[in-house]
């Protein structure tokens, strides 16, 4: 099938947009391309120092200065269901590494956040930096030149991207995404749903909520609903950084093991010291960043990566902004329902034909870039296969034709919506991104007068006074990457739900995140620039007439005329400032691109960010 030219001309587009940047990144990685192994650039004093606390064997390996050795770096804590499976794959990974008469160390561990742990609390205000210091950490791992390829243990929100943007920092060593998978499948979504709504309106108390919760995260592996940490699932597989069809297999089983084993066994195979090298800066390339970009649209994936897909693209040289995500999304169709966008979880989308199943129908239709580098060897075809276990043999075959549930997967020929539902908004109000997999037609509209918040407990005290019960887009400013962190709002979902069901018309629109639960209320989120930084967001008062329009795409106040001459409001932003580590992170605060640009911290000499919307 013929690439569809929109795919094509976003993609060149792309492509001379970064050509320098990309040019610059791709030499500098070269030049450190290498036949031999890292180590052998070492010392006698600095070797001895590496392994001196190494097995007998494995010393006598590394001692050799001939063998690949492997990185392991994680993000294993025994806190978080995701996290907590990835402490036995260590030792699996050594295993195998021997088996090729190799070596494997662990080299480093970075922090893991959990957003669902920190969701409205203090915690949440370092969520979003947590990823450029798990790049940093990520790359601080990988500093003693004693690796040839990597193995990046992570699952959730901030820890894939910034692992990855970690990765790119060593572009010229090979990396395979090893994931932890999806734990087992608890109450349905839509009774959890309707617990929280239940407990928003006071008809039910903290036991029975509790209760709930339990009921849904309820053992080890990764949430099951389609928020960012199983859109980064997705993203690794549809990327080429995972082995076909790895991303959604339940923790603590013999195939999982397997493929964890395989992977170690991989990374190894694709090192500089054998015929199949394959760097991580050549398999993120503008056509995988494009790829990421499609597999998000088509299966309805987390809005948290309008952020970082910009960030992980710049780590490689490649210049990406809403633009293209907005112009991709109008050709590629909505191919799954997965919660918050439908009732299935992720275990009923692997099991009606996964990942692998949407890889080939959007192949089929020249929706995505066949020709690229993959850690599994060339062309993205092979991501249309699943593994399986053969008695004790771990092999592949051809995904199901069609889907096995037609609710929750379907062919590009007959989607769930012909565009991919995720939209630039823009407007005399800035540039946002808005979600509508699960918004209704009849509320993708909304004109109604602004309610203005500095904090999402403001509107929730609001609501409980009776406040609210009308018509109105609930304006929660001072929510971006330089003000707080860039929090994710989620407290507000269940409130806004219940009003919307009530018969309100109501919108969201923040410079804050929603991520992958941004639900069935219009939400215009990232809202860039932010109030902080002098946004127009800045100069709303209560009663102006907005405009939030995911048809046309519109953000724009509609008056009263003089509300642009408003001066600027000045928040007192002091209590986001200290406390809960939130004073270890100023210079973050501070030094935070926009929105658009990723939220970065990290500055990127190659380009200017005008270069960005070339």
């Amino acid at each position: 099938m013929a690439l569809n030219p929109v795919v094509h001309a976003v993609t060149e587009r792309i492509a001379e947009r970064s050509r320098q940047p990309r040019e610059l990144y791709l030499k500098r990685t070269q030049a450190a391309y290498g036949k031999k192994v890292e180590r052998s650039q070492l010392g006698c004093t600095n070797l001895a120092h590496a392994f001196a606390a190494m097995p007998a064997r494995e010393k006598g390996l590394l001692k050799e200065i001939s063998k690949p050795n492997l990185a392991i770096v994680s993000s294993y804590n025994d806190m978080l269901s995701a996290h907590q499976p990835l402490a036995a794959f260590p030792a699996i990974i050594k295993q195998a590494a021997l088996e090729l008469g190799a070596t494997a160390q662990f080299a480093g561990g970075v922090p893991a956040m959990c957003d669902g742990v920190t969701q409205g609390q203090t915690g949440m205000e370092l969520s979003l930096f947590s990823r450029d210091v798990i790049a940093m950490a990520t790359a601080i791992a990988l500093s003693h030149q004693m690796f040839d390829a990597a193995v990046y243990l992570g699952v959730c929100d901030k820890i894939v991207p910034g692992l990855l943007i970690g990765a790119l920092s060593f572009g010229h060593i090979p990396a395979i995404f090893i994931p932890g998978g999806p734990m087992t499948t608890g109450i349905s979504n839509d009774e959890k749903s309707k617990t929280r709504q239940l407990f928003a309106q006071g008809k039910i108390g903290r036991a029975e909520l509790l209760e709930s919760e339990c009921q849904s995260y309820h053992g080890p592996g990764t949430c099951t609903f389609y928020g960012t940490a199983n859109s980064n699932q997705m993203l690794m597989e549809v990327m080429g950084l995972h082995l076909p069809g790895s991303a959604f297999i339940t923790p603590n089983t013999p195939l999982r093991d397997a493929l964890t084993r395989a992977a170690a066994q991989q990374a190894i195979q694709i090192t500089a010291q054998t015929s199949s090298f394959t760097p991580v800066a050549e398999v993120i390339s503008e056509k995988t960043i494009v790829n990421g970009i499609v597999g998000l649209l088509a299966t309805g994936g987390s809005t948290n990566h309008t952020l970082h897909l910009v960030a992980i693209a710049q780590a490689a040289g490649i210049a990406i902004n809403w633009d293209d995500f907005s112009e991709l999304s109008a050709i590629v169709p909505l191919l799954a329902r997965v919660y918050p966008n439908g009732q299935a979880d992720v275990n009923h989308f692997h099991a009606a034909g996964g990942i692998g199943l949407v890889i080939a129908e959007l192949l089929d239709a020249g929706l995505l870039h066949e020709n690229v580098k993959t850690v599994s060897g060339p062309g993205l075809r092979r991501y249309t296969h699943e593994p399986y276990l053969d008695r004790e043999t771990l092999k592949w075959r051809p995904v199901v034709a069609q889907s096995q549930d037609r609710n929750v997967i379907r062919p590009v020929n007959e989607p769930f919506s012909p565009d991919g539902g995720l939209k630039l908004l823009n407007g005399n109000l800035g540039r946002a991104v808005i979600k509508v997999s699960a918004v209704k037609p009849e509320h993708r509209v909304i004109e109604a007068p602004a309610l203005v918040f500095h904090d999402q407990n403001e509107l929730l005290a609001a609501y409980k006074k009776g406040d609210l019960t009308r018509d109105f887009v609930a304006v929660v400013r001072f929510q971006g990457p330089r003000a707080n962190g860039m929090p994710e709002l989620h407290k507000l979902t269940p409130t806004l739900s219940v009003l919307q069901e009530q018969g309100y018309k109501v919108a969201l629109v923040t410079d804050g995140r929603m991520s992958g639960a941004s639900g069935k209320v219009p939400a215009a989120i990232h809202v860039t620039p932010e109030a902080l930084a002098g946004g127009p967001l800045a100069r709303i008062q209560n009663g102006d007439m907005l405009r939030v329009d995911a048809d046309t795409g519109e953000l724009n106040v509609l008056g009263p005329a003089d509300w642009i001459t408003r001066p600027l409001a000045q928040p007192d932003l002091s209590a986001h400032q200290t406390g809960f580590g939130r004073e270890l992170f100023a210079s973050a605060r501070g030094h935070a691109g926009a929105a658009e640009q990723g939220a970065s911290l990290f500055q990127h000499p190659d380009w200017t960010m005008a270069e960005m919307f070339k």
